[in-house]
């Protein structure tokens, strides 16, 4: 059985272009994130850094952003996939669900705030990301 050059050329661009479009929409979130988070502590939305945030309306509002900001990096990583748009905003949503149960684990016991909102952040990514994903989808006309 011989495999033919181009089929490993466009197996390998394939998975590059995977690879590019979870990147992509991953680096939206968390560049999204961020900066919204320094914009609220910078206007003093949010108190300075390194101190508790344990405001309901300020950890509601953190929620609501990562939420728009998770469907929107699920959205971006399925209009950039090769195929199976709904996959990889899925798989987004795998991983901001493992990335966010990390965090609630590391930041249990050092009093940042209340604990419903990392546990929030780990039951809302594959709802985000499959939102993202069934944004992308074409309409039907």
């Amino acid at each position: 059985m011989t495999i033919d050059v181009a089929d490993k050329t466009a197996g390998a661009r394939f998975w590059l272009q995977s690879v590019v479009a979870l990147l992509a929409g991953f680096a939206a979130v968390v560049v999204l994130s961020l900066a919204t988070d320094t914009v609220f502590h910078m206007a003093g939305v949010y108190p300075a850094g390194g101190q508790a945030m344990n405001e309901v309306g300020d950890n509601v509002l953190a929620l609501s952003y990562r939420c728009v900001f998770g469907a929107l990096g699920s959205y971006i990583a399925a209009r950039l996939a090769p195929s199976r748009p709904m996959r990889h905003a899925l798989i987004l949503g795998a991983i901001g669900t493992a990335l966010a149960t990390l965090g609630v684990v590391a930041t249990w016991n050092l009093n940042l705030g209340p604990h419903w909102y990392p546990i929030s952040l780990v039951l809302t990514a594959m709802p985000m990301a499959w939102i993202g994903g069934a944004l992308h989808r074409p309409r039907a006309s």
